[in-house]
């Protein structure tokens, strides 16, 4: 299995983030070939110490980093990334990994 992990930092407007993310972002996403499952985390995002500067975290599953790289070169991939800006402009930060179950 293999992960794109997406951390978005606190915008100045939550809501209007939440509503672009979930009323535009999310149906594009879900749309890119290869994508087998899309968690994104509910409530506030803290540490072991507390509140954090994360907003939300998406973590979107695929069967290999190959088929991540294939999702990134379709229209559907681009066109996500390509709609961060609208969003996302307090940054966020992106994480390809592989997993396994121990």
């Amino acid at each position: 299995m293999a992960q794109l992990v997406v951390m978005y930092k606190t915008p100045a407007d939550p809501a209007a983030f939440d509503a672009h993310y979930f009323q535009t972002h999310v149906p594009i996403a879900k749309g890119i070939p290869g994508l087998k499952q899309y968690d994104v985390s509910t409530g506030p995002v803290t540490g072991p110490g507390g509140p954090s500067d994360v907003h939300l975290i998406a973590t979107l599953h695929f069967d290999s980093l190959a088929d991540i790289q294939a999702a990134f070169a379709s229209a559907e991939g681009q066109a996500a990334s390509a709609d961060m800006a609208n969003f996302a402009q307090a940054g966020a930060e992106m994480f390809i990994l592989e997993t396994r179950t121990v």
